[in-house]
């Protein structure tokens, strides 16, 4: 139940009627973030010859966190509320934020908005689940999958062709035609890379598929004790401050798949406006980051098939 006078409009930034950002300037932080982590690739990849061994194998694992903090932070904020006013911006925004993550924008946007559709949901009569990113997925007995094969199998499980083939399906032939174009950048910058530098390209694809697994770390402690059949009580939340301070509110996630149109700085007000009903429905949250959460002791009772886990 929501509250008696809890209104969307309330927390939802209204669109801009001019200038660059379509929401608000703040969104220059991230999209400066971006440009920065694009920037701290190619200067790996530079550097990498004149690098101890030791320096180097710092970038790689800096390389791999920078992965799933942009696609949790800068990216996933990005395809809910595009930054800019302009399609083509952000159009150029999402090749960018592309050749920076290593994969198609407009691809992981797909996904993750279906993912909104099923919210982690438990498999249907037909054995599927609507959102392919479900901890339920490849679970058992309607519990979740074991964590470390969720981590490190999620990045072999859906391609790029199959997100293609699916938004064709929907109709969506600008999105699926884009995305083969962002594939391509990214495979054009790779080469790139590799002509100055083919050593430390091949040095960091298992730090790219670290980063990717890391990511798929953060989503599965999203999840793992929240409930997939109570709305408010879908996501799991963090409410460190330097977790949300860094990942641009990343942490405040049972409140954005609640309301997953709220702009990311509105989020925390979001929280104080349903303190009293998250509490009343079970709401899960953790202290430590998402990515984090295997040590949260609020984390070490899972919640049964028809329980809850109370903060």
């Amino acid at each position: 139940m929501t509250p008696p006078d809890f209104r969307l409009s309330d927390f939802r930034l209204p669109r801009r009627s001019k200038g660059l950002m379509a929401w608000t300037s703040w969104d220059l932080i991230p999209v400066a973030a971006a440009a920065a982590h694009l920037t701290f690739v190619v200067w790996i990849v530079v550097g990498s010859a004149n690098r101890p061994w030791w320096g180097q194998l710092l970038c790689g694992f800096g390389y791999a966190l920078a992965i799933s903090w942009n696609v949790n932070g800068v990216s996933h904020n990005f395809l809910h509320t595009p930054y800019f006013r302009s399609k083509a911006l952000n159009r150029a925004f999402s090749l960018l934020e592309s050749v920076a993550i290593g994969f198609s924008q407009t691809f992981y946007t797909w996904v993750h908005l279906r993912h909104h559709e099923g919210n982690s949901d438990r498999p249907g009569p037909d054995g599927q689940t609507r959102d392919w990113l479900s901890i339920y997925r490849y679970g058992k007995d309607g519990r979740p999958e074991n964590v470390w094969s969720y981590v490190f199998l999620g990045f072999f499980r859906d391609s790029g062709g199959s997100v293609y083939r699916a938004l064709k399906a929907r109709g969506r032939e600008d999105d699926a035609r884009w995305g083969r174009i962002e594939l391509f950048a990214v495979a054009t910058f790779a080469v790139g890379m590799a002509v100055i530098d083919w050593r430390a390209v091949l040095f960091l694809l298992p730090f790219y598929y670290l980063g990717e697994s890391l990511s798929q770390l953060n989503g599965y402690y999203e999840h793992f004790n929240g409930d997939p059949d109570t709305p408010i009580a879908w996501g799991v939340s963090s409410y460190d401050p330097i977790y949300n301070l860094t990942w641009f509110n990343n942490g405040h996630h049972a409140e954005h798949h609640y309301r997953p149109a709220v702009h990311w700085t509105r989020l925390p007000a979001l929280r104080r406006a349903l303190v009293e009903q998250q509490a009343a429905h079970g709401v899960h949250v953790i202290g430590p980051a998402h990515a984090l959460g295997f040590l949260a002791r609020a984390n070490r009772r899972p919640r049964g098939v028809e329980g809850a886990v109370r903060r």
